[in-house]
């Protein structure tokens, strides 16, 4: 269950009391089936899957969460198919072209007839909210979801102040100058990725992988005007991530300097080695988001 992305938002300190009663908030939220007439719906389900009672899981003060969700697959252009073979019958029945008012309400009955025949894909999506530093991390690059997500625990707690993070210093500058020789900060290391654009916004793009970043090739990019927009890097050799100009971490991964100790116990259930791994990753994410706190000068939220 180890994340892979982090999109971040911060909420107030005054939150905390309030997620206290999360776990009652949260079963009036409860995912349910998609409806036969519906394309999806949406709700939590428990971490551990979906049969388990329990729709959160603690650590200490942290706290995991899951969004279900349901999916009706009924692509546009079986739709259109449909639609215009049916549109061709009408037509030569009656001997006259259908209008447009009338393809669209023959285009909702197809929709209709249709929709409680369609698969349906389960999905769900990963978030972690961390009552010390006031952050929520959803497992996903996607800013369109991860805002779903906390939209979701909006209306689950009726208030949540929860918006992206915003950086006090440029984190283009900031990612530019780690890749250019500026010291990083305490645990931090160049990992073998990055992304260059050029400075003036022109469109030239370098990516480089699998690469040294201290060297010749990369400073004459540098040299050349370019910035970095993405920086491999890692962290106390326990963590691999690659950050983003936009604050979030893509391709998070725990290495063999973290996940040795888990592979060093055994457990006896699969809901005592999720528990071991949330533990485990919820401590070095608490890490990681303090050392970008103190690097990017993250704001906190009011309230």
């Amino acid at each position: 269950m180890f994340f892979r992305n982090l999109t971040f938002f911060r909420f107030p300190p005054s939150l905390a009391k309030a997620l206290d009663e999360l776990d009652a908030r949260l079963e009036d939220c409860r995912l349910k089936p998609v409806g036969p007439l519906e394309m999806s719906s949406r709700g939590f389900v428990s971490p551990f899957g979906r049969d388990e009672p329990a729709l959160t899981h603690r650590v200490g003060d942290c706290i995991w969460l899951t969004v279900g969700g349901e999916d009706k697959i009924l692509p546009a252009a079986v739709i259109n198919d449909v639609v215009a073979r049916k549109a061709a019958e009408l037509e030569e029945r009656d001997g006259r072209k259908l209008g447009g008012r009338a393809r669209k309400r023959l285009k909702d009955e197809v929709l209709h007839e249709l929709l409680p025949k369609a698969f349906v894909r389960p999905v769900r999506t990963n978030a972690y909210l961390d009552l010390e530093h006031g952050f929520i991390a959803v497992d996903t690059a996607s800013r369109k979801q991860a805002e779903a997500v906390v939209s979701e625990v909006r209306h689950a707690l009726g208030s949540f102040p929860a918006l992206p993070l915003n950086a006090e210093v440029a984190p283009r500058a900031v990612l530019t100058g780690w890749i250019a020789g500026e010291a990083l900060p305490d645990g931090l290391a160049l990992g073998d990725e990055c992304e260059l654009k050029d400075g003036l916004d022109k469109g030239a793009v370098v990516r480089c992988q699998r690469q040294e970043l201290v060297g010749d090739e990369i400073a004459k990019h540098l040299e050349a005007g370019k910035q970095c927009s993405k920086l491999a890097l890692i962290l106390d050799d326990h963590v691999g991530f690659v950050l983003g100009e936009d604050l979030i971490v893509r391709k998070l991964k725990f290495l063999d300097g973290a996940v040795e100790s888990l592979e060093n116990t055994e457990r006896d259930s699969l809901h005592a080695e999720m528990d071991a791994r949330f533990a485990l990753m919820s401590g070095e994410l608490k890490r990681l988001f303090a050392t970008l706190e103190a690097a990017l000068k993250l704001s906190r939220a009011e309230g």
